[in-house]
């Protein structure tokens, strides 16, 4: 199914909504001077992100015997793990151990797999009361809305309408002071943390040789998911794994200065485990969920390279594309450079089109910290979307890459582009026949008077 026209709808009402434009452009740009400005304090960065692609790649090259030895270590740590092929199998796994244990109303801490796989809405329709407690996610949540970023959900939300979703759902003043709404927020939060059973987290990495798991996050709201219920559920994707705890720094380095400019997350927390006998706080469950959900099939094909990716947002927010139409107008869990590969790869052909989606300037393999070629693997991804395209479009192609590699054609092509017409300042805007569709979001220019073939071949004339 092509979403062709779907997509380019949402851009165009993307673009047109100024508000969220400009919301996004400042909070990317934001960020990217941060990373810039922390990543120039950091000894060595290059080595250092040379080092993290190494241990990513090599992990996925050997993806089968870290899993195994993650499995053993966590579960001799007293954890149980569950491996789901697919998100719903996770999300029936997750809503089984909750019928199993008479748990009602769950704590949730910002997961971008969760929101993969759809875990809210399977746990409500199980009767499961879900309630999110990063600040961000709990605002999407309260205003029926969804993310626009992996890792800031509500950059294209001003504190105007985050003030009407807290008055609206909560009956509070209106307020726009963003001290005053965290405190909202967190008065509602605490009587869900003091009533709450079940704890829900995203893991950013799990090692194989200690089976522990990392999670970091800049709210307190995650170790209070972790430690307040009885029963805490990790959903760890099976390629977020690093061999070594002796590799965990040279990520945590990495991650938060690529995420938010940050040295360190505010919180970086170790699990190993379920509470023991002797600690103070603790859940008396940890269940981890190791989910695949299509990251198999990937690792098997021509792009696995972007199984390394490490869910920082640096790549959406060093994108001129993303920047201009931010999050929801790719629709999809995962927007931006890194989501229009993932997209396709984990939800299906229906999100071909988002390999469109950029202009493949390489500001995103600039941003990446460990080094994933995005432009490369989007130009991949389009070749093979146009194994799919229908005949006639194919026959097209064809044509035109033969042109392309065929002087005289090539030169031909060159002196019928002297027939277009200019619509205005040297560029064709609105083109004949079969360019029509393509000028009709791109502008062409007009070719020079003089060719650079001719002025070199004049030029090698003159020198004989």
């Amino acid at each position: 199914m092509s979403r062709t026209g779907d997509l380019r709808a949402r851009i165009a009402a993307a673009t047109t909504d100024r508000r969220v434009v400009n919301a996004v452009h400042l909070a990317a740009w934001r960020k990217v001077d941060a990373r810039a400005e922390s990543f120039a304090k950091l000894p060595h960065v290059e080595a250092l992100r040379d080092k993290a692609a190494q241990i990513r790649q090599h992990v996925i090259e050997n993806l089968p015997r870290y899993l195994e030895c993650f499995v053993e270590r966590a579960t001799a740590l007293g954890a149980q793990v569950h491996f789901a092929p697919d998100g719903a199998a996770a999300c029936r796994t997750i809503a089984q151990i909750a019928a199993a244990r008479g748990l009602s109303l769950a704590v949730k801490g910002k997961s971008m797999t969760s929101e993969e796989i759809g875990l809210n809405v399977a746990l409500e329709a199980t009767g499961v009361r879900v309630v999110e407690t990063d600040l961000g996610e709990f605002i999407v949540q309260i205003d029926h809305d969804r993310p626009s970023h992996i890792i800031t959900p509500i950059i294209h939300k001003d504190r105007r309408q985050v003030a009407r979703a807290m008055a609206r759902e909560f009956g509070c003043p209106y307020t726009e002071d963003p001290a005053e709404l965290t405190k909202i927020a967190r008065r509602h939060l605490r009587d869900i943390f003091r009533r709450c059973d079940l704890g829900i987290t995203g893991v950013n990495l799990g090692v194989a040789e200690t089976g522990t798991l990392c999670l970091i996050t800049n709210e307190g709201n995650g170790r209070m998911t972790i430690t307040r219920p009885r029963v805490h559920v990790a959903l760890l994707g099976i390629d977020k794994i690093v061999p070594r705890l002796t590799d965990l720094p040279i990520f945590l380095k990495l991650l938060a200065r690529s995420s938010t400019g940050q040295p360190m997350g505010a919180y970086t927390t170790l699990i190993n485990g379920p509470k023991r006998p002797d600690d103070p706080d603790g859940p008396g469950e940890l269940h981890v969920v190791l989910l695949d959900n299509g990251r198999s099939d990937i690792l098997t094909g021509p792009l696995r390279e972007v199984l390394r990716c490490v869910r920082c947002g640096a790549c959406l927010n060093a994108c001129p594309a993303y920047r201009n139409i931010g999050g929801h107008a790719y629709s999809s869990v995962y927007p931006g450079p890194i989501g229009s590969l993932l997209s396709p790869l984990l939800y299906g052909h229906a999100y071909d089109d988002l390999a469109r989606v950029s202009s493949l300037c390489g500001a995103c393999r600039l941003a990446c910290p460990v080094q994933i070629d995005i432009p490369e693997l989007l130009v991949r991804l389009r070749a093979l979307a146009c194994t799919r395209q229908p005949r006639a479009k194919r026959v097209l192609l064809r044509l035109w890459q033969w042109a392309m590699q065929t002087p005289w054609a090539y030169r031909l092509g060159q002196r019928l582009m002297r027939f277009l017409p200019d619509d205005g300042g040297g560029w064709t805007r609105h083109g004949p026949g079969l360019l029509r569709a393509w000028t009709d979001t791109r502008d062409l220019p007009c070719p020079a008077v003089r060719s650079f073939r001719s002025i070199w071949e004049n030029e090698l004339r003159d020198e004989h």
